[in-house]
């Protein structure tokens, strides 16, 4: 599979017949939104990647909560594209999965959306193709007057980064067992991870199946981090956004303590602590005080199972930044030890389940197979559906469910009042059901949130059988 391949017809099956463009309304001001392409300096080298611009020329989007996201999306790739708005819950017509049911954005196109925004949260922005390899993904921040209390916010996007073109790294994960890889190395198996040039490295237990050449924090490695000047004695709001393809990370806060405030841009009640775990897809919001004497402090993204990190660093006035390694003790394995303890701050009524779907998560790591059984989970306007996911596998799996958010209702057989995501990972072995609550018609996306295991197969639909 090719990533011309993937674009055109992977998520084609999510089309519904017949049904065509939506009718948006250019009456209204909107906010332009550029996709482009930016030079960046990783490790020394020049690397063409993409991006998204808002009209203040920074990457991605604060929008204000309550208002419409009133968007005009510019092409300016020499390529076609599309850009799904992960965690907001448009109308299904305009979520952003190719085929679903628009199609690609051609070449200088410009496409409006206009559609509620509802509630406050720490979202983002990025490509549902293999373009989102190439960092075509930005922040997307709904903020409320609550959210403009005195304390400073620091916006932290999170991506795996490599030189290799993002097709090839999939064709060489795809390679059967045993035939050659580029450069004539052999491809991996089971409990090996492959590098970007093909050689096999035992012993990662299935946590990663690809060596990046870097880590970034907001485009940045530990050589040359982003530094935040923030005041002695007062707090910060730290939003997490967990942007990588393939890698998850534990937040370390190092000596700072931290409260976990909201999870996928929805408030928990607060959980103290100094490490937290996000997975591909989940964001997290950290609310922390700078010591009153003052000092630098790492806040980094520690690779899962690997020593690679990466990070920013907030610093007050006058204080001298050291240089932090890229590279220290692995990271934990992230389960579902944090999930277990959340609980939504403002958990939805209570109701019996009209449906009950049980899916499958299967995957042949050596084969680079990977799927959803159980076929496509089907409801209809105004039921709850509980979805319990099962994972057959030995990699965890980051589900991510387009146009809803869904409570965790289930870590094995233990039921639980969780938070309310819209991502959640299975780890290998294990069952988490959630609940949905049915209100928002179409044929949605459901899949993992490792870009190449959605990219191998495992993507679903969410379908409502009464759906215009």
């Amino acid at each position: 599979m090719n990533r011309r391949t993937f674009l055109t017809s992977t998520l084609s099956g999510l089309a519904m017949a017949g049904l065509g463009a939506p009718l948006l309304s250019r009456a209204a001001e909107a906010t332009t939104l550029r996709i482009s392409t930016r030079i960046l300096e990783v490790n020394g080298r020049a690397a063409t990647v993409y991006g998204l611009t808002g009209p203040d020329g920074r990457p991605g989007l604060t929008l204000p909560a309550g208002a419409r996201f009133q968007v005009d999306l510019v092409n300016g790739l020499d390529e076609e594209t599309m850009i799904h708005w992960h965690g907001l819950t448009p109308p299904w017509e305009q979520d952003g999965v190719p085929g679903a049911p628009l199609p690609l954005m051609r070449v200088g196109e410009t496409r409006r959306y206009d559609f509620p925004i509802q509630a406050a949260g720490t979202h983002w922005m990025h490509a549902h193709t293999l373009q989102e390899q190439n960092l075509l993904a930005a922040p997307l921040i709904v903020a409320s007057l609550a959210d403009r209390r005195d304390e400073q916010e620091v916006v932290v996007l999170l991506h795996d980064f490599s030189f290799t073109p993002v097709a090839e790294l999939l064709a060489r994960l795809t390679k059967p067992t045993g035939a050659p890889a580029a450069g004539g190395h052999a491809a991996m198996g089971h409990g090996m991870h492959a590098s970007p040039g093909g050689s096999i490295a035992p012993g990662a237990m299935d946590l990663n199946d690809i060596e990046y050449d870097a880590y970034l924090a907001n485009d940045r490695t530990l050589a040359d981090p982003e530094v935040h000047r923030v005041d002695k004695g007062a707090p910060v709001r730290i939003r997490i956004i967990n942007g990588a393809t393939s890698t998850a990370f534990t937040i370390d806060l190092g000596s700072l303590a931290g409260t976990l405030i909201a999870v996928d841009g929805m408030p928990v009640e607060p959980v103290e602590g100094r490490r937290f775990p996000v997975s591909m897809g989940q964001r997290i919001d950290v609310r922390l005080t700078v010591p009153v004497e003052g000092g630098a402090f790492p806040v980094l993204a520690l690779r899962e199972g690997a020593p690679e990190r990466t990070g920013v660093i907030l610093a007050t006035a006058g204080v001298e930044v050291r240089k932090i390694p890229g590279t220290g003790q692995p990271g934990p394995v992230v389960d579902l030890s944090l999930e277990a303890r959340l609980r939504a701050a403002r958990p939805p009524a209570v109701r019996r389940p009209d449906r009950s779907h049980t899916v499958g998560l299967t995957g042949d790591m050596a084969a680079y197979s990977w799927g959803v059984e159980g076929g496509a989970v089907r409801t209809r306007t105004g039921e709850r559906v509980e979805v319990t996911m099962v994972n057959r596998s030995m990699m965890a799996h980051p589900m991510h469910l387009h146009g809803h958010r869904f409570q965790v209702v289930g870590i094995g057989r233990q039921r639980l009042v969780g938070a309310v995501r819209d991502t959640v990972l299975v780890p290998p072995m294990q069952a988490v059901t959630v609940a949905i609550d049915a209100g928002n018609p179409g044929r949605w996306a459901f899949h993992c949130h490792h870009l190449y295991h959605m990219a191998a197969g495992m993507m679903a639909e969410f379908v409502y059988e009464n759906a215009a």
